[in-house]
């Protein structure tokens, strides 16, 4: 970042208010949520790894997913849980917030685009399974996720370009716990709504984007599943997809509330809850939403408990 374009070295975020004993009750809570989520999400990427059972595109797509709200947490709960611990008024550098503005951005770029595949995936799965190992095979998955990581960090330099080059006077808070990017916008001086308009066209690229085929997918797979005669047969057809389309809800929808708006230096309040529920409820539910309902898992899983239970008693 050159000093042309910002008076601002130092930011401060100012969390959350109330008093100590509050704030170290959310530090209790949000540590907890962190660890819960850190722990089930590995656990899904380590026994997607390791069984051969869950060696499908499927399982392997959702253990990227998993990867990738690890990092979507870790990039910013601790930010968080040390503007909690602190007593005075937490502090990150200018080329910090950047820094976390564009881990975070482009992890949910690249989770947003692999979504989608997972709409494809099972669009496949349901509406032409004979040719399904075929269409979906071990090449296939592997340039899908290549590409949805490398798409996601790619298309994100251009906004953390752009957006450093407008020029930030102050004052340096922000009414946040992480870097976020419409709170950022509200420290520039002069006229940016032309650059605003641009990162807002590109949010709604990348969501709307990744939503279209998603959409189509499903309405072909529902057309699909009330084809078939038994109510059985429908309910197994829909379990498939059941996960998957609440991550879908899940995760559009609180990202087109908090990108998606022409203005994005609006509702500081809204937009920390919403933030709240794409960085820390999201990642904790996925591993719920994606195994709780999966028998195949809770199998895998139990098996592997059982294995580490001999280990551990020899």
């Amino acid at each position: 970042m050159s000093d042309n374009h910002s008076g601002i070295l130092e930011l401060k975020l100012l969390g959350f208010s109330g008093s100590q004993e509050f704030r170290h009750m959310l530090f209790s809570i949000f540590f907890l949520l962190y660890m819960v989520t850190i722990i089930g999400n590995s656990l899904i990427v380590i026994m997607v790894c390791m069984d051969y059972r869950l060696h499908s595109p499927m399982y392997f797509f959702l253990g990227n997913i998993s990867a990738m709200e690890i990092l979507t947490t870790t990039i910013v709960i601790p930010t968080m849980l040390g503007g909690l611990l602190t007593t005075q008024i937490q502090t990150m550098s200018f080329g910090a917030c950047m820094a976390q503005l564009f881990l975070l951005l482009s992890v949910g770029t690249s989770q947003f685009v692999l979504l989608a595949a997972m709409a494809v995936d099972r669009y496949v799965a349901i509406c032409n399974p004979l040719r399904y190992s075929v269409i979906m095979n071990h090449q296939v998955c592997l340039w899908v996720v290549i590409v949805s990581w490398v798409f996601g960090f790619l298309f994100q330099i251009w906004p953390i370009v752009a957006t450093c080059q407008l020029y930030f006077c102050g004052p340096n808070v922000l009414n946040h716990f992480y870097c976020e990017r419409g709170q950022l916008l509200r420290l520039t001086c002069g006229d940016s709504r032309f650059q605003q308009f641009i990162l807002f066209l590109m949010a709604a690229f990348v969501l709307f984007g990744s939503l279209l085929p998603t959409i189509i997918s499903y309405i072909y797979i529902i057309c699909t599943i009330l084809r078939i005669p038994s109510a059985s047969g429908r309910r197994k057809a829909f379990s498939t997809c059941a996960s998957h389309f609440t991550m879908v809800v899940i995760g559009y929808g609180s990202c087109l509330f908090l990108y998606v708006k022409p203005k994005q230096t609006d509702a500081i309040e809204y937009n920390k809850m919403i933030s709240l529920i794409t960085s820390v409820v999201t990642p904790l539910l996925n591993p719920f939403i994606f195994t709780l309902r999966n028998d195949q898992f809770i199998e895998v899983l139990r098996d592997g408990m059982k294995r580490l239970s001999h280990l551990l008693k020899k």
